[in-house]
């Protein structure tokens, strides 16, 4: 039976945001999102876990500490907790092609009890 190998990794964001509604924008509001990323490498190898996290916090420098709102996107693109996983995603996934590994599922979550999750389909 086949094998698939994977790392998880669980890092941590400190930022703010305000979410814009159909009546206006919501309150600002800070949150520790909680980012699970799950990496898959090309080949059965072994890399350091902290080369992985360098990678990982690389992609959430821009957005650390910061108001969300004010932040290229999320200056145009509403802050929702499903945007910013998106933008994450799409942002990690480049990073780890680009490092012969392949992010096959990404969780972020804006509380212990909410969370938006991606994940690659099976080949």
């Amino acid at each position: 039976m086949p094998q698939v190998h994977t790392y998880k990794i669980i890092s941590y964001i400190n930022a703010s945001h305000a979410v814009r509604w159909a009546g206006g924008t919501g309150k600002p509001h800070n949150h520790t999102w909680e980012v699970i990323s799950e990496i898959q490498l090309d080949q059965e190898q072994l890399i350091p876990f902290n080369d992985i996290e360098a990678l990982i916090n690389s992609v959430f420098e821009p957005y650390t500490n910061q108001y969300l709102n004010e932040v290229p996107p999320f200056d145009q693109t509403n802050p929702t907790l499903e945007n910013i996983t998106k933008l994450v995603f799409k942002k990690l996934s480049a990073v780890m092609a680009a490092n012969q590994s392949r992010l096959v599922r990404l969780e972020v979550g804006e509380s212990p009890t909410r969370f938006y999750c991606i994940s690659l389909k099976g080949d």
